[in-house]
């Protein structure tokens, strides 16, 4: 079988390698070689084709750790899709592109591939439609958008809203008014505000300048300069999707999220989501972005979950 070699030091190898080798096994799993560490010299062995190509992905990473870019699975997982797409030399720029910046000064960036193109098609169109399956950061990038958005002056309020319908639960069940039955749905916008303005986001959401209210609270409304979010929008009627997709005015961002494959509407109810990413396409100013499970970057067992539901369908 051939043999490729290339060098590097203990230090790069060890951020290349991971926890408990835990990248490496990734590498010689996709590509069918074995890759081994010696006297600081990297060997990959396997078929001709898979060992050129594991070679090309090792190297890249290399070069990206070179740059002091941790080198994580998802970051892995990305350099093989982008290897797949003929697109390896992508893997720089995505890794060095800055979605925003966290309250603590950490820099947000893409994951995947697909969190990349998520993020440019935003900045690019007034209207964003985003599906993809859970923990793909739909919702996470968006407001991490919108922060940056409204900390560069962009936008002059945040507009966070979602469908009050969940899990088929019925919110008139739950203790409270109207705004405590709904709070508890929005907590992962409650925690991505947290983490883009941390604290202030508090004051923000007194201030007016962040609104978060049910989809239903939209209608017959004008929103300008405004950085609009739709999450769960899989859960929006037709009805209340075109309602919402015609509330922007000038100077306004609008981007719905959802995953198809989560509806909690009642049966024969038809899914706005579902609908406005048929009939919009193709429209300038709309952008519309499929998330897979590769860009899936919670725990590796959700990639696997998932793809075994795909495959029972």
């Amino acid at each position: 079988m051939p043999t490729i070699t290339t060098e590097i030091t203990a230090e790069k190898a060890a951020a290349l390698f991971g926890h408990l080798d835990e990248n490496i096994v990734l590498i010689e799993k996709e590509y069918a070689v074995t890759v081994a560490l010696r006297n600081g010299l990297i060997t990959v062995t396997g078929e001709e084709n898979e060992t050129q190509a594991a070679a090309s992905v090792i190297c890249k990473l290399i070069e990206l750790s070179r740059t002091g870019m941790e080198i994580s699975k998802e970051r892995v997982r990305t350099a093989v899709t982008l290897e797949r797409a003929g697109r390896i030399a992508e893997l720089a720029a995505l890794s060095a592109g800055i979605i925003a910046v966290t309250s603590r000064g950490k820099a947000v960036r893409a994951r995947t591939a697909g969190q990349k193109h998520y993020a440019d098609t935003v900045r690019k169109n007034t209207v964003t439609l985003a599906s993809g399956p859970a923990g793909t950061g739909k919702t996470y990038i968006a407001v991490a958008l919108a922060a940056s958005a409204y900390k560069n002056n962009e936008v002059e309020r945040i507009i966070l809203t979602r469908p009050a319908l969940e899990a088929g639960e019925k919110l008139g069940f739950l203790p409270g008014d109207m705004q405590e039955k709904f709070d508890p749905y929005l907590r992962p916008l409650y925690d991505a505000l947290q983490d883009m303005f941390g604290d202030s986001y508090l004051r923000l959401i007194e201030k007016g300048v962040i609104e978060i209210a049910p989809l239903a609270f939209m209608r017959g409304r004008t929103l300008s300069n405004a950085f609009i979010i739709l999450d769960e929008a899989q859960n929006a009627t037709e009805e209340q999707m075109k309602m919402f997709l015609t509330r922007f005015g000038q100077g306004s961002k609008v981007v719905a999220n959802g995953d198809v494959t989560q509806t909690d509407l009642p049966n024969r109810t038809s899914s706005g989501f579902v609908t406005a990413l048929k009939i919009l396409e193709g429209i300038k100013n709309i952008g519309i972005i499929k998330l897979t499970v590769n860009d899936v970057v919670r725990h590796e067992l959700i990639t696997e979950i998932i793809e075994a539901y795909e495959r029972n369908n």
